[in-house]
């Protein structure tokens, strides 16, 4: 099928999106455009092919190139969002007069934007266009180096979903589709709590039986969390779900689990990541308390309520598992 050449632009010169510009950029059908706000990582783009920060020995396709103007991207027609979710909303709304109102805007930040919200509740509030969510079990490096991968496209139109889906056709990305949006949402902040919950498992016991005993548990209460935001079941067997949440809780490479391992070991101090650290009890924080408003935390969510004492009490992290296990 024909593609017709789009003018695509990607928020964040990060490993997420200069991994996913250059897979377009090597289709040789649209133009893409990396905005930054990294002077030294947009001139070396530019003029040698290299991300010096995040792939300093990869060289890009020669089409790919960055910006630091954000008045560039004013012609496009798809906006992917590649920036932290702790930053987001406040940078979209510093640049609301650069952005089309035609343009679709593409999630791909895993996190809260702001007032217990979601980012696509947060975008649908401020901005006009048309939105989605992008979100799958996707490791950066894996991505640039073409190694097949799955992403859900999370778009209540159709016909939206259609014209993204297209765009990595013929690449190594593959689609799955929902229009459960918030749903695709949800999931990509769940994950990353249950991660946690894994990591912490893992750093007592070398346990395969006890780690999949955990992991069940974990998988059936972000089943039961979404289920109580309005989410759809069928959400969870997508790449969105059961494939982001095994890869981020099963694998060392991700930074949520290996806080896990650092928690679980005795290292969570205020100076060990501290980022992360916020950001895991950010989350974990605002699902306790809007769920607590009706239920009982402890008893239908054990484990977001044990994760919720680590971030907040004084809490012997040798009892975590023990305590999981009573329920």
């Amino acid at each position: 099928m024909t593609q017709n050449p789009l003018n695509i632009s990607i928020i964040g010169a990060g490993t997420i999106g200069t991994a996913l510009g250059n897979i377009i950029a090597e289709t040789e059908i649209h133009r893409v455009l990396l905005l930054s706000i990294e002077e030294q990582v947009v001139d070396s783009i530019n003029s040698e092919g290299l991300n010096p920060k995040y792939f300093p020995t990869l060289h890009l396709y020669p089409s790919l190139k960055a910006t630091t103007e954000t008045e560039k991207i004013e012609d496009s027609d798809i906006i992917f969002l590649a920036i932290p979710s702790g930053v987001l909303m406040d940078y979209m709304l510093s640049i609301r007069s650069h952005i089309p109102a035609g343009a679709i805007l593409v999630n791909l930040a895993k996190g809260f934007g702001s007032e217990h919200k979601t980012i696509i509740s947060c975008l649908k509030e401020a901005f006009p266009n048309p939105l989605c969510s992008m979100k799958g079990p996707s490791f950066a490096r894996e991505i640039i180096n073409k190694v097949p991968t799955g992403f859900t496209i999370g778009c209540m139109d159709p016909a939206v979903g259609d014209i993204l889906s297209a765009v990595f056709q013929g690449t190594t990305i593959f689609i799955d589709r929902s229009d459960d949006i918030e749903g695709v949402e949800m999931l990509s902040i769940l994950k990353n709590i249950y991660a946690i919950c894994l990591g912490i498992v893992d750093a007592h016991f070398n346990s395969p039986n006890l780690r999949f005993l955990v992991l069940t548990k974990a998988f059936n209460e972000m089943r039961k969390i979404l289920l109580h935001f309005n989410g759809k079941e069928e959400t969870i067997f997508k790449y969105c779900g059961y494939g982001d949440f095994t890869l981020t809780a099963l694998n060392d490479l991700s930074r949520n689990r290996t806080l896990g391992l650092l928690i679980g070991k005795g290292f969570f101090t205020e100076h060990v990541s501290h980022e992360l650290v916020l950001e895991g009890k950010m989350a974990v924080n605002i699902f306790y308390e809007e769920i607590s408003r009706i239920l009982d935390v402890r008893k239908e969510f054990p484990i977001i309520g044990e994760l919720y004492k680590i971030f907040n009490t004084r809490y012997d992290v040798s009892a975590f598992v023990s305590n999981l296990l009573v329920f």
